[in-house]
């Protein structure tokens, strides 16, 4: 975008300059934003269906840029794919230039559909990103003061002013360091939006105006421009302590310029990277307050330090951004391989987003697989009768991990290849793993199968995942006692989406307890509030706030069995430990093609020899 401004930019300064002159040389300007070029490679992009890899290749060969080219053949397109967050932020939509009026809109993979428009919709800001856009912004302000109209320096006052008051509410003061800055009060406030108006004193100024500025002055981009150039200036002595965490982020940018010496940075602080524009995100935050008040709350996160603080505007409401999709579209298909439990899309999406019952098409069918390929076991107790019930309160007693234990050991007997055990969170993960390598169970499962772990960072992921295919392949055709591998995974983790285990990846899925969410949530127990207060009561039924407990554990427990059938041949054993997966209400909300085949199972042994049978017979035939 520089260097398509660079034109311009050097056009006028260069008049300015030498008036006389005029003719200019040639000045530097993008060389792959050529019209002609891009409307070649236009034509070779609607020609036939590319991936990213092959339209960059395309715009190498005809020289013009396949962003832009892919964006211009847009209009002419029958079918444009695209990533869902694209689609459901109304800005980036426009921006891309999508339409919706009279399209057919298909989002496959929605079963996280609702929670993808409420992170979208749902903004966070820190101490210090509101100290470092208010220090840029005043010496953008002093800096250009005589040069900007009345009406531009009222609205950079306000937006000051704003900034100022958010830093107040938090407990700080926008004239010292974030970093140094200590909180007398700690802890986690909720606010509906007018409550967080009055209390930070912002009541008084027109946000929708604010706002508007911000998008047609595009005040945000001038201001990175402005700190890229400019570095910190204006920066008389008595103000330093401010402007240490701005020259600090002028630094990051412009690493060999050396700049006045700023204050020590502390180590944690140091590690976090700084975003390019700080004022750009607290614009999108500016945007959440211009919600309706019912259908978001902010969240006031003080953690002793102002720069580890943060403002968080929560969306309560995903129907009100997209309400406009299904408005503007001729049909919406919300698609996807475990949509169960249904009932969120229905009522929290769609009726409230105004759709009619009659417009409202619901369709289910059947796995590819047949019935006997599966075999969904609930265990209500293990081997030495201890029964399983995993809540908060009982899964870290040592019986409970022990009784774990000696049900995979089991399993990895009898089941070949590759076991997945699925736990609540990596923290019981964790705790698990350190007491059965204690207790000498570590030892007794690795005999039988390689152990490996899920990894935290993200990075790790392809590594685990390739040695752990490798030792399935590998035992698979060398015989002797190890007999493939065991991966602990974490539902919600890396490993529980996206990923298939398929054929001897995956023979056995082990879920651990119900993973449910954290209740103490102030988040969750708002939202659960909200759900309680605007849907209507079912007689009979859970109240909407419980409901949406279980539809969240529910839809993390059928995301992550479904990990293990992949395809039509595919086969494998699905162990739920936990005796409340034997209650109906629980049992509702598995996938049909799964529900209909469970086997509840009062004691070990007979789960055991099922188990044993199946796999006999399965191995045998294949």
């Amino acid at each position: 975008m520089e260097l398509q401004r660079s034109r311009h930019e050097s056009k006028s300064r260069a008049e300015d300059q030498e008036p006389k002159r005029r003719r200019q040389a040639p000045q530097a300007t993008c060389p792959f934003y050529s019209h002609r070029h891009l409307q070649l490679l236009q034509d070779q992009v609607l020609l036939e269906v590319k991936d990213i890899e092959q339209l960059v290749a395309l715009g190498k060969e005809a020289g013009a840029c396949p962003y832009y080219g892919s964006r211009f053949a847009i209009p002419a397109a029958q079918v444009v794919v695209l990533p869902y967050q694209m689609l459901l932020h109304t800005a980036t939509r426009q921006a891309a230039g999508i339409r919706l009026q009279g399209q057919v809109v298909i989002i496959d993979e929605a079963h996280n559909l609702i929670d993808t428009i409420t992170g979208i919709h749902s903004m966070e800001v820190s101490g210090s990103q509101l100290c470092q856009a208010h220090s840029q912004l005043l010496q953008y302000m002093e800096r250009y003061r005589k040069r900007l109209k009345a009406k531009n320096l009222m609205y950079i006052k306000q937006i000051l002013y704003l900034l100022e008051k958010f830093v107040t509410v938090l407990g700080g003061n926008i004239k010292q360091n974030p970093n140094t800055q200590s909180l007398s009060q700690t802890g986690t406030e909720l606010k509906t939006i007018n409550d967080f108006l009055f209390q930070s004193q912002i009541d008084n100024i027109n946000l929708f105006k604010v706002r508007r500025y911000c998008e047609k002055s595009m005040v945000s981009r001038k201001l990175f421009g402005f700190t890229e150039r400019y570095g910190a200036v204006l920066a008389p002595p008595r103000e330093q302590p401010r402007l240490t965490g701005f020259q600090h982020f002028i630094q990051s940018l412009q690493p060999g310029v050396t700049e006045a010496p700023t204050a020590p940075v502390e180590e944690g602080e140091a590690r976090v990277p700084r975003p390019a524009s700080p004022l750009m995100h607290i614009e999108g935050f500016l945007e959440a307050l211009t919600t309706a008040n019912q259908d978001g709350r902010v969240m006031l996160s003080r953690q002793g330090r102002l720069s580890q603080s943060s403002l968080k505007f929560l969306l309560l409401n995903p129907a009100v951004p997209f309400a406009q999709v299904v408005k503007e579209c001729r049909a919406v298909v919300i698609a996807g391989g475990t949509m169960q439990p249904v009932s969120d899309f229905r009522e929290q999406l769609l009726a409230c987003a105004g759709v009619e019952a009659e417009r409202l098409v619901e369709f289910s069918c059947g796995h590819v697989i047949p019935p006997d390929n599966i075999l969904p076991l609930v265990l209500c107790s293990g081997p030495s009768n201890q029964q399983l019930e995993f809540t908060y309160l009982k899964r870290e007693l040592p019986q409970m991990m022990d009784e774990t234990g000696r049900i995979l050991c089991n399993l990895c007997n009898v089941v070949p290849g590759g076991v997945i055990c699925f736990f609540p969170s990596y923290e019981y993960q964790r705790q698990v793993h350190a007491h059965w390598d204690k207790s000498g169970l570590l030892a007794r499962l690795a005999v039988r199968k390689k152990i490996f772990q899920e990894p935290k960072r993200a990075n790790q992921v392809e590594q685990v995942l390739t040695e752990y295919s490798r030792c399935i392949q590998c035992h698979g055709q060398a015989g002797g006692m190890v007999n493939g591998a065991l991966l602990l995974s974490v539902v919600g983790g890396k490993m529980s989406e996206g990923i298939n285990f398929s054929d001897d990846l995956g023979r056995c899925v082990v879920m651990v307890g119900l993973p449910y969410p954290n209740i103490k949530s102030p988040e969750l127990q708002e939202k659960m509030a909200y759900l309680d207060h605007t849907l209507p009561r079912t007689p009979g039924q859970a109240p909407p706030g419980k409901a949406l407990v279980e539809n969240l554990c529910m839809k993390a427990v059928n995301q992550s069995i479904g990990r293990a059938i992949r395809h039509q041949k595919d086969f494998a054993s699905i162990v739920l430990l936990d005796q409340r997966y034997a209650r109906p209400p629980i049992l509702a909300k598995l996938p049909a093609w799964i529900r209909d085949r469970v086997e509840v199972k009062a004691t070990f042994g007979p789960a055991f020899a099922a188990l044993r049978k199946f796999h006999h017979e399965k191995s045998g035939l294949s």
